[in-house]
């Protein structure tokens, strides 16, 4: 049983130093990464790996709490990349010289539905 414990114990450690070393190489990316899309998801996987260290931890452990911070901190990462995403998207939007709001979907929709009245009529006509 104790051989059983130390192996466990062992996979754990081993898995731990590979998500650190993923975490530090996704430091780098998010630091070099060429474009904004790229960044943010190498920091949404470095959120990833740090909820996975903090369950092994609570497992290796055996401290129940660290899953709670688990879940609450999953539910932060997850904020901050639609944060990230909603930020990435206006500075996109504004760059393109192009407008995010309700009056700009409603031109645009208007736009669609006169092109294929005119498609319509081309057809009708031939």
């Amino acid at each position: 049983m104790e051989l059983i414990q130390q192996a466990y114990t062992a996979m754990m450690t081993g898995v731990i130093v590979v998500l650190a070393v993923l975490i530090v190489i996704s430091i780098i990316r998010s630091i070099l990464g060429p474009g904004v899309s790229d960044r943010i998801v190498a920091v949404n996987m470095i959120g990833t790996m740090v909820i996975m260290i903090t369950a092994i931890f609570s497992v290796m452990l055996d401290e129940n709490y660290l899953a709670d911070i688990c879940l609450i901190y999953a539910m932060i990462s997850f904020l901050g990349v639609v944060l990230f995403c909603k930020v990435y998207t206006g500075v996109y939007l504004q760059r393109k010289h192009m407008l995010a709001d309700l009056k700009a979907i409603e031109d645009n929709l208007n736009k669609q539905a006169e092109s294929h009245e005119h498609v319509s009529e081309e057809e009708v006509r031939q």
